[in-house]
């Protein structure tokens, strides 16, 4: 994947990746959970691991194969529009390509623990403001 220096240029190619993955996530989601009827969220476990098989195989064909603009369409656009599982999963695993095991085990667990952590916390926020939405 291309460096993570700011360039504005990259910004269009980044948006409609994402407006594609966002889209295809919806769809590939939705259609796997009505056909699965399962009390599992299987769309989403889904989604999440062909989000990290593509960005495994992008990153490998597209480095130093194809332009910055591009490479951030199909990676960081569509793949972090699809899911952003897909660029969790590539940034722990170049930490563990590194060297860099205690970093490594660091994100994966202050990420699962966080984000669960603040979702929490959010729906708890908003409970303890808002008024129960009627059914």
């Amino acid at each position: 994947m291309p460096q993570s220096t700011f360039h504005a240029s990259y910004l269009l190619p980044v948006a409609i990746g994402s407006a594609l993955g966002g889209v295809a996530r919806y769809a590939m989601t939705t259609i796997v959970n009505d056909r699965a009827n399962a009390a599992f969220p299987v769309g989403t476990l889904a989604v999440n691991v062909l989000g990290c098989l593509m960005i495994g195989i992008l990153v490998q064909l597209l480095t130093g194969r194809m332009s910055p603009a591009v490479q951030l369409l199909l990676t960081t656009g569509f793949c972090g529009g699809f899911t952003t599982f897909s660029t969790f999963s590539f940034e722990s695993i170049e930490l563990v390509q590194a060297g860099l095991w205690q970093r490594a085990v660091a994100y994966v667990l202050l990420s699962v623990a966080g984000g669960l952590g603040a979702f929490w916390l959010g729906q708890t926020l908003v409970r303890g403001t808002t008024s129960p939405t009627p059914t």
